[in-house]
């Protein structure tokens, strides 16, 4: 892979990445949201992939793949089965409209490229240019944890925000360990797992994914 090309895939996959976490702002539908986690699935396992190709190395390849099953089929895969049982999947009223929030995402993205000037000047090259990017998903993600109200939708911000700590690591360290990857890959899908169970078991007794009307429930 030359270096252009590998300049512009890589640029494109990074991209995708944060483009993915901002529409999870934008959509209200919980099923476009958990596409959307999947859509960034397949970018955070291309980015592992470009890697790989680049420096030559069939460990990043494996982590690829590893990625592409875990971020981008399995666990949504398992966010859209409780989608399906929830009548109401939509945000409608979240903490933050929609207008408010993509400006807040581009605000985050600001504020990611000023504070990691210090680390793209600790790691001169293509990928640590591109770092800030990770970081900008990591906050997109807080801020989609803090400011929706299904859980649905709270997952998938936690599962942005481990994606963003997923793209930083690749970049910064031009990819992880398998073992880590692996290790980290299957502990997010245990904690997916279950919090479906826990979300089917308050879809069967109490009727609602709302968070607002679960702690109506507790008051």
């Amino acid at each position: 892979m030359t270096g252009f090309s590998y300049s512009s895939a890589l640029e494109i996959a990074v991209s995708v990445v944060l483009l993915a976490a901002i529409v999870t702002l934008w959509r209200r539908s919980v099923r476009a949201i958990v596409r959307s986690l999947a859509v960034q699935g397949v970018a955070l396992a291309a980015v592992a992939a470009v890697l790989g190709i680049h420096l030559r190395d069939p460990g990043l390849l494996v982590v690829a793949a590893l990625v592409l099953g875990a971020k981008a089929v399995v666990i949504p895969y398992l966010l859209i089965r409780l989608v399906r049982i929830d009548p109401g999947s939509r945000e409608t009223q979240p903490l933050v409209n929609v207008p408010a929030s993509l400006v807040a995402a581009g605000a985050l993205t600001f504020l990611a490229f000023v504070a990691s000037r210090s680390v793209t000047a600790v790691v001169p090259s293509i990928a640590g240019r591109l770092i800030p990017v990770g970081l900008a998903s990591m906050l997109v993600g807080f801020f989609a944890l803090f400011t929706r109200r299904k859980a649905v939708s709270e997952i998938v911000g936690l599962m942005l925000v481990d994606n963003g700590v997923a793209l930083v690591a690749f970049l910064a360290t031009s990819g992880v360990p398998l073992l880590v990857e692996l290790g980290a890959s299957l502990d997010v899908l245990l904690g997916v797992v279950v919090l479906q169970v826990l979300a089917i078991q308050l879809r069967s007794r109490l009727g609602s994914f709302d968070l607002d009307q679960l702690k109506e429930l507790h008051d």
